[in-house]
């Protein structure tokens, strides 16, 4: 399996955890880290690529 990068786990994880949480019931906590997860994950993007996003590799 090759390896993925860190904003794909951070993000999936994220999921996973914000899952549990409305397993147990919890929506706000939930939410919370879904919020965390994608903050987290833009960050480790952001620094992956040198601070570019998707749309300025095309040059719009």
């Amino acid at each position: 399996m090759r390896d993925l990068p860190d904003y794909y786990t951070t993000l999936s994880n994220a999921i996973a955890n914000a899952m549990k949480a409305l397993d147990r019931g919890d929506p706000l906590s939930a939410k919370m880290l879904l919020k965390q997860g994608r903050f987290q994950a833009e960050e480790q993007y952001l620094a992956a690529t040198g601070g570019k996003l998707l749309s300025e590799e095309d040059g719009e």
